[in-house]
């Protein structure tokens, strides 16, 4: 998967999107933090084969303006209300990717009216402690400038998937993202796991929950506790995969979205 930069449109408030194919509903993609709208390539491929898909970049990423720094998760999803208010295309189907998976489950309890189904890919919830004190070790790393950009990659990728183009488009899109917009995000990231939590059990609208069972941050416990939580929640767990999961297993991911999409 070769960096395409795909031409995009920008909203009042500055948010850049691309925008796909046709159909009734809309479908909103959100990627996850130091990514931008180029990660969805498999599913804006396949989806947009039957749907009108929207990817958006994230503030501070791709095209997009950033917020203020130190900017909190509540601020991300007030920037995506927004966003939809701006698309103004109705309720909407809303994918989101990591950080963009906690955008999309936010947007879901502060706004339902909004959001007709909400899909979390590689979603964290309630860290243990442990992990909690690793992120925010890496997104006070990052705040101080002086940081990898490529370190996720040995936590997102095997061993065997190196040399693939879904490992050379991550580690591309890692290597231009703005060091500003990437620190805010990941301090966001970092804090954002307990902030809906409480509030999951009152999302109403159909929910999936999809991750890699090799993904030690997003793991399959958290999916399948989020998916208990919600009244018409599923969890998905794709075998053999890790983080990066809708670009290392597109045709599964697709395939799971596929039925969410149809679901009532």
């Amino acid at each position: 998967m070769t960096l395409t930069i795909l031409p995009r449109s920008k909203t009042a408030s500055g948010a850049a999107y691309a925008e796909f194919g046709t159909g009734e509903e809309c479908l909103v993609l959100i990627h996850g933090v130091g990514m931008a709208l180029e990660a969805w390539g498999p599913q804006i491929r396949t989806l947009a084969r039957q749907h009108r898909v929207v990817a958006v970049d994230m503030p501070g990423h791709g095209q997009s303006m950033p917020l203020a720094t130190g900017a909190q998760l509540p601020d991300f999803v007030a920037w995506f209300r927004r966003f939809l208010d701006d698309l103004a295309c109705g309720p909407v189907n809303v994918v989101g990717h990591s950080m963009g998976a906690l955008i999309a489950g936010g947007i879901a309890v502060e706004a339902p009216d909004l959001v007709r189904r909400v899909a979390l890919l590689n979603g964290v919830y309630r860290r243990s402690a442990p992990a909690s004190a690793a992120v925010l070790a890496r997104a006070s790393e990052i705040g101080s400038g002086d940081f990898d950009r490529v370190a996720p990659l040995a936590r997102w990728f095997t061993e065997d998937e190196v040399r693939s183009d879904a490992y050379g488009l991550v580690r591309d899109l890692l290597q231009q993202v703005d060091p500003a917009g990437y620190a805010t995000a990941y301090g966001a990231f970092a804090a954002g796991d307990s902030v809906y939590a409480d509030r999951l059990a009152g999302v109403q609208c159909p929910a999936l929950f999809l991750t890699g069972d090799g993904d030690c941050n997003s793991t399959s416990d958290m999916s399948r506790q989020m998916a208990a939580a919600v009244v018409h929640g599923k969890a998905v767990v794709v075998n053999g995969h890790r983080h990066m999961v809708n670009l290392t297993a597109p045709d599964e991911v697709n395939a799971a979205l596929e039925v969410w999409l149809a679901s009532t």
